[in-house]
């Protein structure tokens, strides 16, 4: 008789998480092909419309008309705006799991904003100027803010609440932005070098770049995607995590490390550009639920769009001059902020 009940319970059970399963790997392939479209509409698209002849010359390197010149800058500038676009939702989305804070991102908790001064330090005091050194520098002063922050918010009762990260990390991020300030202002040659880059954008991109970029953003996402399990527990809270066997800080702190790394080499060469990593897990959880195993490698995709949509808009709307991918994110991700403020406001009540 047992075996007669527990057999129909066992399918019961199964069948959901089969739904849930194919509905996920639907929605993976649907992600993959849209963002494949947006790729090369973002070739397509620009302060010239390039036709497909064009596309096809400025990939093989036969450069002979203006058209397939433009796609052959396009293509590396494409390729950045996906890898930069991944990189911070991921970060965002591991960063929204390690605080249980629905408001973090790199910027709203002072991460782009460390980066930022860390590499306007080293232009004006040490001279450095190549894209390898604001990598280096950018990771380092991501991975100090982040520390600050968590530590003042850490601070009283009650420890790192959501609201007191936010907080923290709001006031920091306007600390920061004085400073980097305070440095330029005296400083007119590297105010000119530094003021593009501080809006954020994809415009300089190149290959070697993104080469010295890659071994970075790997290196951050292996981290964050072997985090996923730990990010799951971290959900139930403290109490439970511990209690399935999770060691609560370790899986912070190397959670974390994975986001600085990817947001800080993310910011060195596209600037400190905002609210990717906010809106992006947000819409991934209504696509794919909570499950970091899967929220991840989707936010991985919609940020790499998003970002990608973005510049691509920037380029279209002022033509023939282009409006910086950080303004046009920040447009869009502003009202996103006000809701989810408002949606928290409710729920409290």
């Amino acid at each position: 008789m047992s075996t007669l009940v527990s057999a129909p319970v066992v399918a019961a059970s199964a069948s959901p998480r089969r739904r849930t399963r194919r509905r996920r790997v639907a929605w993976l392939l649907i992600l993959v092909a849209t963002v494949a479209v947006i790729a090369v509409l973002s070739v397509t698209f620009g302060n010239r419309t390039v036709s497909l002849p064009d596309i096809v010359a400025g990939l093989t390197g036969d450069i002979e008309t203006t058209s397939a010149a433009a796609v052959a800058r396009r293509v590396p500038r494409t390729l950045l705006a996906l890898l930069v676009g991944a990189a911070l939702a991921m970060a965002g989305t591991v960063m929204q799991g390690v605080t249980r804070n629905p408001l973090a991102d790199p910027q709203i908790l002072g991460i782009n904003g460390g980066a930022s001064l860390a590499v306007v330090t080293g232009l004006a005091f040490f001279g450095i100027t190549s894209s390898l050194g604001y990598i280096w520098l950018a990771m380092l002063g991501a991975g100090l803010a982040a520390v600050f922050v968590y530590t003042i918010g850490s601070l009283g009762r009650g420890g790192a609440s959501p609201l007191k990260l936010a907080l923290a990390g709001a006031a920091t991020a306007v600390a920061f932005t004085s400073l980097v300030s305070a440095i330029l202002l005296p400083r007119i040659d590297v105010m000119s070098v530094f003021r593009f880059w501080q809006i954020g954008g994809v415009g300089g991109a190149t290959f070697d770049k993104i080469a010295l970029l890659l071994p970075f953003l790997a290196v951050g996402a292996v981290i964050c995607i072997a985090s996923s399990g730990a990010l799951n527990s971290l959900a139930l809270g403290d109490e439970l995590a511990t209690g399935l066997g999770e060691r609560v800080r370790t899986a912070r702190l190397v959670s974390a490390l994975g986001a600085v790394i990817l947001c800080g080499s993310a910011t060195a060469l596209a600037g400190p550009i905002g609210f990717v990593g906010l809106i992006v897990p947000h819409v991934c959880r209504l696509i794919v639920g909570p499950d970091h195993r899967w929220l991840l490698p989707v936010s991985a995709l919609v940020g790499g769009g998003l970002l990608t949509v973005a510049d691509v808009v920037g380029r279209v709307i002022a033509r023939p001059q282009e409006v910086e991918v950080g303004v046009v994110t920040a447009l869009i991700g502003a009202p996103f902020f006000i809701a989810i403020v408002r949606r928290q406001k409710m729920r409290a009540l």
